[in-house]
């Protein structure tokens, strides 16, 4: 069972059972979430969802929000974690294989849950967890800086390694999203290939 997020939580759960409540909670705010949209969502619509009363759930979540922000903040933890593992495996590897193999793995954690990536891209401005994307980004950014400098990579005169790091994250963060969410007439070998070549090309002098 993945860690139970704990912004929102009105007090955190110590025993299991406890604990299996607050997932319960979560998944169907994830599921009300998906069907329903932010102005569809509400907690007694959660609850019937988990099946418990409104009651149960305000034991936990002070708010719809909570429950909605919490679904999100588990998602993009879970991306994370994927995403950050496979790059720092990816690191010894050339960079061509490096690059491909770390947006295929960006992909694959992304695509894994469509509707809710649709849902997270929509709905997470209204809820303020920006948070938890901006820490998946920045730690990605931190591990490509690192790439870079290890690499020896010499950049065009008038760009640095950081300013590197937060464009490519940001590019390739944005066009895989796009490329789930939109499903172009785009064969993924060659969306991989096409992006990675983009980037590798960023620092051909």
């Amino acid at each position: 069972m993945p860690p139970v997020p704990r912004a929102g939580l009105r007090r955190t759960p110590r025993q299991q059972r406890s604990k299996e409540m607050v997932e319960r909670i979560i998944d169907a705010g994830q599921a009300v979430l998906i069907a329903h949209g932010y102005e569809g969502a509400s907690t007694n619509r959660i609850a019937r969802a988990a099946g418990i009363s409104p009651g149960s759930l305000y034991q936990y979540f002070p708010n719809k929000d909570a429950v909605l922000g919490a679904a999100i903040d588990r998602y993009n933890s879970e991306v994370s974690d994927r995403v950050r593992a496979q790059v720092l495996e990816n690191m010894p590897e050339p960079p061509e294989v490096a690059l491909r193999q770390s947006i295929s793995a960006l992909l694959d954690a992304l695509g894994n849950q469509p509707e809710l990536l649709r849902a997270v891209v929509e709905q997470t401005p209204r809820l303020s967890v920006e948070h938890t994307v901006v820490s998946f980004e920045d730690q990605i950014a931190d591990l490509t800086r690192a790439a870079l400098t290890l690499r020896g990579y010499r950049l065009h005169d008038d760009t640095d390694i950081p300013t590197a790091a937060w464009m490519l994250v940001r590019t390739v963060e944005h066009l895989t999203v796009r490329y789930i969410l939109d499903q172009p007439d785009i064969p993924r070998d060659t969306f991989l290939t096409n992006i990675t070549r983009m980037i590798l090309n960023y620092f051909r002098r």
